[in-house]
């Protein structure tokens, strides 16, 4: 297959890079916005067309979630428009799409992990912008397959885990929520998934994925410091109301990571795993 990557600069665009070389059957083209506008949709079906390209993983998105509260214009043209152009654009090949999406699409007041069924509330402009992203794909392209993830971090860019190892190696102390609630992604495994369920091919739907285990801000902070070697730093723990932020924080979006364990048959590691895995790379 030839298949289009989509933000290949990012934390999980890079790691995809990473594992190409462990499927040589499929040819790969990664694309960053200097390779291919993913805002322009005659320049997608250039593109696509030119490739004869079979299927498309979009990791583009615009992340920066505070920023976004002022931004919504640009944030949507590249979370809800672009992937609207993607799979309409695929769908004219019979192709498929990956699609990434994120647990800011709920409103984090479950107080169980949440299912790919539970209703979505998003509360904030980049929330809002990945769910339509989701309904977009969905409405264009019958062959997509959309991932939920969340507290993504990596080797590659800039993200939590890199950002407390550099303020733990210059402050004595840091404060940090512990009273929002989820589950850490290593976009080395997010990787890995996606990769595994191309291979087996892919099967429609809404999936969710994270590592495994249960974690809040703080304690992850904390066990980021104690595998980096770090212990000049004292981590405080803070209210949420104590770290006011433009855009409101699911407080609770722990996911269940069922459906895509069943349906393509893979093991997800426990965060901390993942975790030491990543900061010996680093």
């Amino acid at each position: 297959m030839n298949i289009l990557v989509t933000g290949c600069h990012g934390q999980l665009g890079n790691e995809i890079q990473l594992l190409e070389n462990n499927y040589p059957q499929h040819t790969y083209y990664n694309t960053d916005r200097d390779e291919l506008d993913i805002t322009d949709s005659d320049a997608i079906a250039h593109f696509v067309d030119e490739h004869h390209i079979d299927g498309i993983i979009n990791c583009a998105a615009y992340t920066a979630v505070d920023k976004a509260e002022t931004d919504e214009q640009l944030c949507t043209t590249l979370n809800a428009t672009a992937p609207a152009y993607l799979a309409q654009t695929i769908e004219k090949r019979n192709g498929w799409m990956v699609q990434i999406s994120t647990d800011y699409v709920f409103d984090g007041t479950n107080h169980t992990p949440y299912v790919e069924t539970d209703t979505t509330k998003p509360n904030s402009v980049y929330g809002r912008t990945k769910l339509e992203g989701e309904i977009n794909v969905q409405k264009y392209c019958k062959r997509t397959m959309i991932v939920r993830t969340a507290w993504l971090y990596s080797i590659f860019g800039n993200n939590f885990v890199k950002t407390m190892i550099r303020l733990g190696k210059e402050r004595d102390s840091i404060g940090v929520v512990f009273d929002q609630i989820g589950t850490p992604t290593y976009a080395h495994d997010l990787a890995n998934a996606i990769m595994t369920a191309i291979g087996q091919g892919i099967k429609p739907g809404i999936y969710h994925f994270s590592n495994e285990g249960v974690i809040s801000w703080y304690d992850f902070t904390k066990a980021i410091h104690r595998l980096a070697g770090i212990n000049t730093c004292r981590v405080r723990p803070l209210h949420t109301a104590e770290y006011p932020s433009a855009a409101p924080r699911p407080h609770y979006s722990v996911l269940d990571k069922t459906k895509i364990k069943t349906t393509y048959n893979i093991d997800i590691p426990y965060w901390e795993d993942s975790l030491k895995q990543c900061i010996d790379k680093l």
